[in-house]
């Protein structure tokens, strides 16, 4: 029986893979501590791994990661390709640090199956949905309705769920920080429709005006960063409720890395590519 990652990711490896590789090969590099330290669409702008502090490092890991992308390669085959490559340079394992500001010791996490798991899930979706918006983008003069989609089983978050079918132009601010991924192993993609489509299915199509908002989010303790949130009926209690992406994630990835030029669009633009969360 196939594992859940691979249906969780299967329909992403049957689409073409070029402009999936295009994002990420557009990358530069950023070295980083901590996950939070390049901001929301920095990241379309920079490959990082929390704690790989050298160059090389985060060259193998980048290469594994377009490997996969490139060829399709599955989470078994990136954890084989890796783990002895990086136990090798020592990047493997708990170790101590010292925090040069308090003189402190503690320990990190550095490479382990965890890590490789989320790195690896987290590029591959953001890459396919970077790629997938600058395709539905191009077509969206034939295509302009989006629906959101999210896969229903037990691990769907409530907000996800609460977006699922919802129906908005392509060039309504929703998309801005609200075009998948929305966090952490968020498996949500995004289907563009056609107005006979719309038609057909019965579908409702929706606006953004004046559900759209801001909130602040704990990071860690002390600490908080602002999130984008929007106002939608819970499907399980019928009720008006207040969802948002995970912290880090109120950006779309795709908008962020090509800034497409909106100018032949007549739409609500503004905040399209979730540039105005810091």
């Amino acid at each position: 029986m196939p594992s859940t990652d691979a249906i969780d990711l299967a329909y992403c490896m049957t689409l073409p893979p070029k402009q999936a590789v295009e994002y990420m090969r557009s990358k530069g590099f950023a070295i980083t501590w901590d996950w939070d330290e390049l901001w929301q669409e920095a990241q379309a702008q920079a490959f990082t791994v929390a704690k790989a502090t050298r160059l090389d490092i985060l060259q193998d890991i980048r290469d594994a990661v377009e490997k996969a992308l490139q060829d399709g390669k599955t989470l078994a085959w990136f954890e084989k390709e890796l783990t002895p490559v990086l136990q090798a340079k020592g990047w493997w394992g708990r170790t101590e640090v010292t925090v040069e500001e308090t003189g402190e010791v503690s320990q990190v996490q550095l490479g382990s199956p965890w890590r490789l798991k989320t790195i690896y899930r987290t590029n591959i979706q953001t890459a396919y949905q970077a790629g997938r918006f600058q395709e539905q983008l191009e077509n969206a003069d034939d295509r302009p309705y989006w629906q959101y989609v999210a896969i229903l089983d037990g691990k769907t978050r409530p907000s996800h769920r609460a977006m699922n079918g919802k129906v908005f132009r392509f060039d309504d601010p929703f998309w801005g920080p609200f075009y998948p991924p929305n966090g952490w192993g968020c498996r949500c993609r995004v289907k563009a429709l056609s107005q006979s489509n719309v038609e057909r299915r019965g579908l409702v199509l929706e606006s953004s005006a004046g559900k759209l908002g801001t909130a602040m989010r704990l990071v860690r303790i002390g600490e908080e960063r602002e999130v984008a949130t929007f106002r939608a009926m819970d499907p399980a209690t019928r009720k008006e409720i207040t969802i948002s992406p995970d912290v880090g994630w109120s950006y779309n990835p795709g908008a962020a890395s090509w800034a497409p030029d909106l100018s032949r669009y007549s739409g609500p633009l503004a905040g399209l590519a979730g540039k105005e969360l810091r």
